[in-house]
């Protein structure tokens, strides 16, 4: 099964469990009030609720998802929460259905990490921020080299099916994709004895590999903005590659 399949099971389920009032929804702010703000991969829309609710009658939420079963939970949780200032869209996030400069933040919540094309994720959240616009998400990344097979375990003991990106590879393609002023600051790190009992279960010496993965997996908020004069850091970062190479929706 692709990964694309595995992440819309894996959430789709989450979605019934919430629903069911078996599972949490979390959730990150980064908004004023009249601002447009797009969540990337909106899950059952908490999140795009709470940023509605901060923005204001003057700002705008969007919420993009590709799970009908999420989909559905934002809607009704919409329908609870009585916003309106609110609209949900079907879509993927390496392609955006928004035009170009018409959202102020971007947020997002371990789903990037979840991309397999992480550099046509983050040239889209750029295309469609206003210039100024800020990049605000929580992900999962990596310090430093692991071996393939301990990371796959330990990025499903954290939640993230896709592989997590290094740190300076993140940074990499935030620059490259034309943003600035670029942060990754750590909210855990994920210690090997956290994820003991689920690493014996998928056959792993914890013991053998725990030097090679101690303090390299974490959390983090990532942030970055576009930056006003777009032009000039697009010809900047054209000539350093020249130099180094010679839909649907519910409202």
């Amino acid at each position: 099964m692709e990964v694309r399949e595995i992440v819309k099971e894996k959430y789709g389920e989450a979605a019934r469990r919430v629903i069911e009032g078996k599972g949490p929804a979390g959730g990150l702010l980064f908004a004023n009030p009249g601002e447009t703000v797009l969540d990337l991969g909106s899950g059952g829309g908490i999140d795009v609720l709470l940023s509605a609710r901060r923005v204001g009658p003057t700002g705008k939420a969007y919420g993009l998802d590709m799970t009908d079963d999420m989909l559905a939970l934002a809607c009704e949780n919409q329908r609870k929460a009585g916003v309106e200032n609110v609209k949900f869209f079907k879509g993927e996030i390496e392609h955006i259905p928004l035009p170009d400069n018409s959202v102020d933040v971007i947020i997002s919540n371990c789903v990037i990490n979840l991309s397999g094309d992480k550099d046509q994720v983050l040239h889209e959240a750029f295309r469609v921020l206003k210039p100024g616009g800020r990049f605000a998400v929580s992900d999962v990344a990596t310090r430093g080299a692991v071996p393939e097979e301990v990371r796959k375990s330990i990025l499903l003991w954290v939640g993230c099916i896709a592989g997590a990106s290094q740190e300076e590879e993140y940074t990499a393609k935030l620059s490259a994709a034309g943003f600035a002023a670029i942060e990754i600051e750590p909210t855990r790190i994920y210690d090997i004895e956290d994820a003991r009992a689920f690493l014996s279960t998928e056959g792993v010496d914890v013991d053998a590999i725990a030097p090679q993965v101690k303090s390299k997996f974490m959390s983090a908020f990532i942030r970055a903005a576009k930056p006003v004069d777009e032009s000039a850091v697009l010809s900047e970062a054209k000539t350093q590659k020249t130099a180094c190479c010679a839909p649907g929706c519910c409202s």
